[in-house]
C-alpha cells in the first residue's frame, strides 16, 4: 500500500494539463464535501492523512459503475492490498454524490426553452459532455480534447481558471454557462455561413487520395480536392510511425498519395490533418494499430504483455527526450489543430533528472584474468593478406569498379524515372515473359534429363574413364601401408567421389566402421554425396549419407558419410580417437580452413592413439611437400589430370578498371575467338549481376552482328535450378559465357570451357580483432589460385588464359598461396572447442601455421568475459554448455540467457531466422510496396524483435506461401529458419533446457548478455555511433527497423563494412543491462573521474595558426588583453 501511495503521489506531480484538465471538469461536477468524504474513508481505513486529497483526487478519476468495474480499476493502478470495505464506501459516497448532482441539473434543462434546447442538440453535440452524466463525461473527454482550433484554444483557458479555483464550485458554474452560451454562438454563426458554403463530405478515419501540393521541412500539404488540403506532418509519414529525416525522402510534389484523415477542423477555412501511417501507399489499405502514434507502435509491437501489467507509456532508459523546440513545435501542431495531443504523452512527462537518466555511463572493465597476466602485450592486428600493398593490384582493389559503380548509379535513376511515367507495370510483364521463357528452356535443357536417366553400366564406364582409376590399385596399398596419405590431382580427376568407393569396395570399413569425407561447403558435401549414392545404388541416406549444420542424411547403415569440416571437428568432442571411422579423407584441403587445420593436429594426436585409423589429405593444387613434412613424412600420390595445353597472355600494362577490362576481353573473344564456352572469375555476386546485364545489353545493341551469346552467373546465392543451367551445353551456333567467383576453381567442373579471364581478385573473409568485425575484402589472388584458374581452360581441348594483369605482378604482388585462415579469422569458437576437447595449452596447439598469439589472446579474453572461462582460463560450467551448440560463442550465451530470462522459445526462432542470409527480397519493379510491407513488421525496439514478427506471422499464417508472396518474404529461407529452430530446440531438449518461455520484452535482454562487445552509443554532437569498445563511428543502416529514431545505446549482430561501417540487425538497449549481464567486461563510469569518452566530449576551439598563444580563446586571457589594452590607452 505504502509503494502505491508513492505511486499516487508520483502521478499527481507529474500530472501536467491533459490529466489536470480532466481532473478540473470532474471536480467541476464533484463536489468540494465529497472529497472530504473520500478523504475521511481513507484515513479510517489505510490510516494516512489526505490533507492535500490528493488521493482522493486520485481515486474520483478511477471512478467507474458497477462496482466491480470500480475495484479492477483500483488494482490495476496497485491498489491490490486496499480492504474492500474502503473501496465500496468510497464507490457508495461518489455514487450517491453523482446521482444528486444529475438531478439538479436535470431539473435546470427543464426550465431552459423547448426549441432552443432542439437547436441545440441537432447542431452542437459535442458540447453536451458538461449535461451527461459521470461516467459518460468520463469517456467522451479525452476523445473530445483536440477537436478544433477555437475547441482547444477555449479547453486551454478552462484549465487554466479551473485549476487555480476548482474549490469555487459557483464560479465554476457561471463559466461553464458562459462557455457553453458560447459555444452555440459560435456554432450557429458556422452553421450560417454552410448555407452558403456547402463543405466537402470529409469524415474523420476515412482514406483518400491525395496530390502532395508542398512539401515544408515540418510536413506536406496534400490535396483532397479542389476545395480542401490538409497537412500530413513529418511524424505522420511513415508506414509504421517513425518519424522521417526530411518529408522530400518520402513524398515528391505532385505525387498522388493515398493518406487517412485524423482530425477535421471546424470553420470556413478548417483544418485538416492527415496520417500516412497504417496506410498502404500500393492500394489505399488501412491498418488498423499503427495510427496511434509512436505509443501505439509500441503496445502494437509486443505491447500486450505492458497493457496487462498497466504500464503508462514508459519510454525505455535509452530513448531520447524532447528537446524545447520540439516541444514548442508539437504544441504549435495541436493548437492549429494539426495534431492531437493524445499522440504525445511525452509532452506532459515531467522531466527526469538528467543525473539519473543520461549521466549513467559505462566503460571497460580494466580487470585482467589470472591466467592472461605475464602473456603478449602486443595488440591484435587485422592479418596481413596483400603482399605489396603499394602495388597495382592492390591499387586497383582499393579503387573498385569504376563502371560497376557507374551502372549502379545509372540503374537508381532508371528506376526513379520508371516509378515516375508509371511504367513498373510493364516491366513485371517483360519479366514475367522473361521468366516464362526461361522456364521453357529449363524444360527443354537436356542436362536434368540425361543426368536422371544414366543407366548403371554408363555409370560404371564414366567412373573407369576418369583419371583416378589408373591410380586405384597404388592408392589402395599406400592407404594400407601408411597412416597420412597426400594425393594431388586436377580437379575433375575423380578423387572426391571415387576414392572412397575404392576403399568401400576393399572393405576398409569392416565392421561398423565409417568412410569419411569432409568438404568445406556444406553444398559441396550435399551435392558430392548424391551422386556418389547414384553411383553405389542406394537410397540417399542409407549406405551412402552426409552431415552438415543443421541437416544429418545417415542412418547406422551409413558406410560413406561426406560431411563438412566443421561438423567432424564437432565430433572430435564426444570422440577424440575418431574410433567410429577408419578412413578420414580431407577434401579441398588446399582451401586451409579454420576447421581444416584443426583437424590436422587432432587427427595427428588421434592417430597416435588409433593405429588403426587412415587418413587422407587431397587437393587440386597445394605445397606436397610441407604437408608431407607436417604429417612425419608421410607419401604423396599424384594423379595426372586429362589436360591439354593452355596459353596464358598477361596484359601488357595494369589495368585500372578490371570490371571494365574483363566485358572487352569476353567480347573481343566472343566476336575474334574459335568456338567454345568463357569463365569469367570475379569476386561477387554484384559484380557478376553487374556484368550480365551489361553484357547483355552490348549483345543486344549489336543484333544480328555476332552471334548468339548465352550469359550464365554462377554463385552460391543461386537457386540450385539456376546453378544447374551453367553445366548445360549451349545451343548450336552459341557460346556460353560463365560469370562466376572462385567457387569454380575447384569446387565446380564445367565441360566445354577454352577460354578463361582471370582479372586476378578475390573477396576473402578478414576478422578485425579491434571492431570485432569480419569483412569480405577485395584482394589479389595467390599464384597457386592464378594457375588453378589457368588449368580451367584446358579440360577438354586447348584453351587460352587471358590474364588482366600483368606477369610482372603476377611475380612480386602475388603470394605463393593464400593465407590460411585460421591466421585471419576468429578464433573464439576454435579455442571454445579445443577447451572442451581438453585441451588448455592452445597458445601451443600444434597448428600447421600458428596464428599470431596477439589474436589468440585476444580470443581467449572474449571467451572469459562471456563467462565461457574462469580466473584460471579453464572452461566453466557455461562454457562446456556453450560448446554443445554449434554456433559462435556469444550466440550460444544468447540462447543460454533466454531461459533464464524465460524467452528461449521467441530467442531460438530469432536465432533460426539469423541463420539465412535475407529473408525479404525486393522485386525490381516492386521494391516500393517490397519497402512497404517489410515495414508492417518493423519493432521499434529493432531488428532483433522485426525477426521474430515474420517468423510469427510466417506460422500464424499456417506457413502459408502465399502469405510469403504477399509480403515479399522468401518461402525457402523461411523453411530453412524452420528448420534450424528444429534442430536448437531438439539440442536444448537433449541437454534437458527449458525452450517454452516466450517474453518478447526479453529478447533484447538476451541478446544484451550475448553481444554486450557489439554495442554503441550516440554521439550527442555528431548525430552517429560509436562503438563502446574503441569508439570507432558506425552508421544505422537505413533498411533497420530504428533507422531515424532517437535512441542513444544499441548492440548489433555484426558490422558490414561497404562505404561505411553498417551495424547490421540493431536492438536498442539500456546500458545499465550492459552492466549487469556483463560485469567483467562493463563497469559504470566513476563521475568524480571523467572518463576517456567524456574528456573528448569537451568542446575544443578551432586551431588559429597566427595565434601566440593557443589558450588566447579563454576568458581568462580575454581579461588580461583587456587590461593591457586600457593600460595603452592610459599612456
Amino acid at each position: 500500500m505504502v509503494g502505491w501511495l508513492k505511486y499516487v503521489d508520483s502521478i499527481s506531480i507529474a500530472c501536467t494539463w491533459p490529466y489536470n484538465h480532466l481532473m478540473a471538469m470532474r471536480l467541476n461536477f464533484m463536489s468540494g464535501p465529497l472529497l472530504k468524504k473520500v478523504a475521511a474513508a481513507v484515513e479510517k481505513h489505510l490510516g494516512v492523512a489526505d490533507s492535500d486529497e490528493t488521493l482522493s483526487r486520485f481515486l474520483l478519476s478511477l471512478y467507474e459503475e458497477p462496482l466491480e468495474a470500480f475495484s479492477r480499476a483500483v488494482e490495476a493502478n496497485g491498489g491490490s492490498d486496499f480492504p474492500p470495505a474502503f473501496v465500496h464506501e468510497v464507490f457508495e459516497a461518489i455514487r450517491e454524490e453523482s446521482k444528486s448532482k444529475e438531478s439538479k441539473e436535470s431539473k435546470s434543462k427543464e426550465s431552459k426553452d423547448g426549441s432552443k434546447r432542439e437547436e441545440q442538440v441537432e447542431t452542437e453535440p459535442e458540447n453536451q459532455v458538461h449535461e451527461k452524466p459521470a461516467e459518460t463525461q468520463r469517456e467522451r473527454l479525452p476523445s473530445e480534447r483536440s477537436k478544433d482550433t477555437g475547441t482547444e484554444q477555449r479547453t486551454q483557458k478552462d484549465h487554466n481558471n479551473q485549476h487555480q479555483s476548482h474549490q469555487n464550485q459557483n464560479q465554476n458554474h457561471q463559466h461553464q454557462n458562459h462557455q457553453n452560451h458560447q459555444d452555440q454562438q459560435n456554432q450557429n454563426q458556422q452553421n450560417q455561413q454552410n448555407l452558403h458554403a456547402p463543405e466537402p463530405n470529409l469524415v474523420v478515419g476515412a482514406v483518400c487520395r491525395g496530390t502532395v501540393s508542398n512539401i515544408t521541412s515540418y510536413g506536406a500539404f496534400v490535396r483532397l480536392n479542389r476545395f480542401e488540403s490538409g497537412l500530413c506532418h513529418i511524424s505522420k509519414m511513415s508506414y509504421d510511425g517513425r518519424r522521417v529525416g526530411s518529408p522530400g525522402d518520402v513524398v515528391k510534389q505532385n505525387q498522388e498519395v493515398f493518406v487517412r484523415i485524423t482530425d477535421v477542423g471546424s470553420g470556413r477555412r478548417r483544418k485538416i490533418a492527415l496520417s500516412m501511417v497504417g496506410v498502404d501507399q500500393t492500394n489505399g489499405e488501412y491498418v488498423e494499430g499503427r495510427e496511434s502514434g509512436r505509443q501505439s507502435g509500441r503496445d502494437t509491437e509486443f505491447g500486450r504483455r505492458g497493457r496487462e501489467m498497466g504500464r503508462d507509456r514508459a519510454v525505455s532508459s535509452g530513448a531520447r527526450r524532447l528537446t524545447s523546440p520540439e516541444r514548442w513545435e508539437i504544441r504549435q501542431l495541436i493548437a492549429a489543430g494539426a495534431a492531437r495531443a493524445s499522440d504525445y504523452p511525452e509532452l506532459y512527462e515531467v522531466e527526469e533528472d538528467p543525473a539519473e537518466s543520461e549521466g549513467f555511463e559505462v566503460e571497460i572493465n580494466p580487470h585482467e584474468p589470472k591466467f592472461l597476466q605475464g602473456q603478449v602485450r602486443a595488440r591484435a592486428e587485422p592479418a596481413h593478406i596483400l603482399k605489396n600493398p603499394e602495388g597495382s593490384l592492390s591499387r586497383a582493389a582499393m579503387d573498385g569498379s569504376r563502371l560497376a559503380q557507374e551502372m549502379r548509379e545509372q540503374k537508381k535513376e532508371q528506376r526513379k524515372k520508371e516509378k515516375q511515367q508509371g511504367t513498373e507495370e510493364k516491366n513485371k510483364d517483360k519479366e514475367q515473359n522473361k521468366d516464362k521463357e526461361q522456364s521453357k528452356g529449363k524444360e527443354q535443357a537436356p542436362y536434368s534429363k540425361s543426368r536422371k536417366n544414366v543407366s548403371k553400366s554408363d555409370l560404371a564406364q564414366s567412373r573407369k574413364r576418369l583419371p583416378v582409376y589408373a591410380m586405384r590399385e597404388q592408392l589402395l596399398s599406400a592407404v594400407r601401408d601408411n597412416q597420412f596419405v597426400i594425393v594431388v590431382g586436377e580437379t575433375g580427376s575423380g578423387k572426391t567421389t571415387q576414392i572412397v568407393q575404392y576403399l568401400y569396395e576393399e572393405n576398409f570399413h569392416r565392421g561398423d566402421k565409417i568412410i569419411a569425407c569432409t568438404q568445406p561447403r556444406r553444398v559441396a558435401a550435399e551435392s558430392v554425396a548424391k551422386r556418389v549414392a547414384q553411383e553405389v545404388g542406394c537410397p540417399l541416406g542409407q549406405e551412402v549419407g552426409y552431415t552438415i549444420r543443421f541437416d544429418d542424411r545417415t542412418s547406422p547403415a551409413t558406410r560413406i558419410k561426406y560431411m563438412t569440416d566443421g561438423m567432424l571437428q564437432r565430433e572430435a568432442l564426444l570422440d577424440p580417437q575418431m574410433s567410429k571411422y577408419a578412413v578420414v579423407m580431407l577434401d579441398e584441403a588446399h582451401e586451409r580452413t579454420v576447421a581444416t587445420d584443426v583437424l590436422f593436429a587432432l587427427l595427428k594426436k588421434a592417430a597416435r592413439a588409433n593405429p588403426d585409423l587412415r587418413v587422407l589429405a587431397t587437393s587440386a593444387t597445394l605445397d606436397a611437400d610441407k604437408f608431407s613434412r607436417y604429417f612425419g613424412g608421410c607419401p604423396v600420390l599424384h594423379v595426372p589430370g586429362r589436360t591439354f595445353p593452355v596459353e596464358i597472355m598477361y596484359s601488357r600494362e595494369p589495368e585500372p578498371d578490371y570490371v571494365a577490362a574483363a566485358l572487352d576481353c569476353v567480347m573481343q573473344i566472343h566476336v575474334a575467338e574459335d568456338s567454345g564456352d568463357i569463365l569469367v572469375f570475379l569476386t561477387g555476386q554484384d559484380e557478376i549481376d553487374t556484368c550480365c546485364e551489361a553484357l547483355e545489353a552490348r549483345i543486344k545493341t549489336l543484333g544480328r552482328a555476332v552471334p548468339e551469346l548465352l550469359v550464365l552467373p554462377a554463385y552460391s546465392a543461386l537457386p540450385p535450378d539456376q546453378q544447374a543451367r551453367i553445366f548445360e551445353p549451349a545451343p548450336p551456333g552459341a557460346r556460353k559465357v560463365v560469370l562466376a567467383t572462385n567457387i569454380a576453381e575447384t569446387s565446380i567442373t564445367i565441360d566445354g570451357i577454352r577460354y578463361v579471364v582471370d582479372p586476378g581478385f578475390v573477396k576473402l573473409n578478414a576478422y578485425d580483432p579491434r571492431l570485432g568485425m569480419d569483412s569480405l575484402v577485395v584482394s589479389p589472388i595467390s599464384q597457386a589460385q592464378a594457375n588453378q584458374r589457368s588449368g580451367r581452360a584446358g579440360r577438354t581441348a586447348p584453351g587460352k588464359c587471358f590474364r588482366l594483369y600483368t606477369e610482372e605482378a603476377f611475380r612480386t604482388e602475388m603470394r605463393p598461396n593464400t593465407v590460411p585462415e585460421i591466421q585471419r579469422q576468429n578464433l573464439e569458437h576454435t579455442i571454445l572447442m579445443l577447451k572442451a576437447m581438453g585441451i588448455d595449452d592452445v597458445l601451443r596447439f600444434e597448428f600447421m601455421d600458428p596464428p599470431p598469439a596477439p589474436t589468440t589472446v585476444q580470443a581467449l579474453k572474449e571467451l572469459y568475459v562471456l563467462d565461457a572461462l574462469d580466473e584460471n582460463g579453464h572452461l566453466t560450467s557455461m562454457g562446456r554448455r556453450m560448446a554443445d551448440f554449434p554456433m559462435e560463442p556469444a550466440l550460444a550465451k544468447t540462447v543460454l540467457a533466454s531461459v533464464d530470462l524465460s524467452c528461449a522459445s521467441d530467442v531460438l526462432s530469432v536465432v533460426a531466422m539469423l541463420s539465412v542470409q535475407n529473408v525479404f527480397y525486393r522485386p525490381k519493379d516492386k521494391q516500393a510496396a517490397a519497402d512497404q510491407r517489410k515495414q508492417r513488421f518493423h519493432s521499434v525496439h529493432g531488428d532483433h524483435l522485426t525477426l521474430l514478427n515474420v517468423f510469427r506471422g510466417w506460422e500464424q499464417s499456417g506457413r502459408s506461401r502465399s502469405w510469403c508472396a504477399e509480403n515479399f518474404v522468401q518461402e525457402r529461407a523461411m523453411w530453412r529458419a524452420f528448420e534450424v529452430r528444429k534442430q536448437l530446440a531438439a539440442i536444448m531438449v537433449r541437454f534437458r533446457l527449458d525452450v517454452h518461455g516466450s517474453d518478447a520484452s526479453a529478447v533484447r535482454k538476451a541478446f544484451c548478455a550475448g553481444y554486450f562487445r557489439n554495442s554503441a552509443k550516440r554521439d550527442p554532437h555528431e548525430g552517429i555511433f560509436t562503438t563502446l569498445v574503441d569508439q570507432t563511428p558506425v552508421h544505422l543502416h537505413p533498411s533497420s527497423a530504428v533507422y531515424g529514431k532517437s535512441v542513444d545505446y544499441v548492440i548489433y549482430h555484426t558490422l558490414l563494412l561497404t562505404t561505411k561501417e553498417y551495424m547490421h540487425c540493431v536492438s536498442v538497449v539500456d546500458p545499465k543491462w550492459l552492466v549487469e549481464l556483463a560485469p567483467r567486461f562493463f563497469q559504470p563510469s566513476d563521475p568524480n573521474n571523467p572518463s576517456e569518452r567524456r574528456k573528448r566530449q569537451k568542446i575544443v576551439p578551432l586551431f588559429n595558426r597566427f595565434a601566440e598563444n593557443q589558450d588566447s580563446w579563454r576568458l581568462t586571457a580575454q581579461v588580461e588583453e583587456k587590461k593591457r589594452a586600457l593600460g595603452r590607452l592610459n599612456q
